[in-house]
């Protein structure tokens, strides 16, 4: 009995050892944004004695985080509603409709995905700097909202759904949008919570095509506000609180989805 109890702890053992390597960084930023400013000693310094919300108020006070938390919402937001709208209506085109070079174009796509971002950074730089979006909200959201992993995953699983459903529709005077919005869309609840997860994480965290199109720092996302803090005088602590603050809408995301999230990935994985 005892070893039936043991072995089943066992193959968790490594799991918890990783969960615990990959926490402790996060765990050193929390203690360090509520510490008071001054030596962090390893291993004392770990275990706080006293709580200081100095660093949270010093942040709050030293740097434009409100701004620059409302834009990154409104960036990852907007980006993820776009996103998912585009790439569904994209798959469902690829996967149910029949036209001309529809599988050349596809594979098309799905080649973009072998070319590292970095090589059209510069094109895409050019064509927004033509369009005269440089330092503009729409220059920091278009680029992004055409995702080719996206319409991938969309394309693969509205595959799925059996064309019998479809056809049925048709029979009953449906057309296409009407089935898209009224029959694909609702079967798609789970992909779409996980892609919508994955791409506001995307953004939320994107850093490179911000720091090339922003120019005005009332325009900055928090990657670019949070990098701009060490120009400012600023206690380490406070930019410890500083990143502990635009960690936790991405947590509070991923908990509020999490059901979604796991049930799309095993909904993708059957499929």
């Amino acid at each position: 009995m005892r070893w039936t109890r043991r072995s089943g702890w066992a193959p968790h053992i490594p799991l918890i050892i990783v969960a615990a390597a990959t926490a402790f960084p996060f765990y050193v930023m929390i203690v360090m944004s509520i510490s008071t400013p001054g030596p962090f000693d390893l291993p004392g310094s770990l275990i706080p004695t006293k709580i200081d919300l100095g660093p949270y108020i010093e942040a709050i006070s030293g740097a434009n985080l409100g701004r620059w938390f409302i834009n990154t919402v409104l960036f990852a937001g907007l980006a993820v509603v776009l996103t998912l709208f585009l790439a569904s209506l994209a798959g469902y085109a690829f996967a149910k409709k029949n036209f001309k070079g529809r599988d050349i174009l596809f594979w098309m796509c799905v080649a973009v995905l072998m070319v590292p971002g970095q090589l059209y950074l510069i094109p895409q730089f050019i064509l927004i700097s033509r369009l005269g979006l440089v330092d503009t909200f729409a220059g920091l959201l278009l680029p992004g909202i055409a995702s080719v992993q996206a319409l991938f995953l969309m394309r693969q699983f509205i595959r799925g759904i059996p064309d019998e459903l479809l056809e049925a529709a048709r029979i009953d005077g449906a057309g296409d949008f009407r089935i898209f919005f009224q029959i694909v869309l609702p079967l798609c609840g789970p992909v779409l919570a996980t892609l919508g997860i994955f791409t506001f994480l995307w953004h939320w965290n994107e850093f490179l095509w911000p720091l090339i199109v922003t120019r005005s720092p009332e325009n900055y996302t928090l990657t670019l506000g949070l990098n701009s803090l060490k120009a400012q005088e600023l206690s380490f602590n406070a930019e410890m609180a500083a990143s502990v603050i635009t960690l936790v809408p991405v947590v509070i995301v991923f908990l509020i989805f999490q059901r979604h999230f796991v049930r799309g990935v095993m909904t993708s994985g059957i499929k």
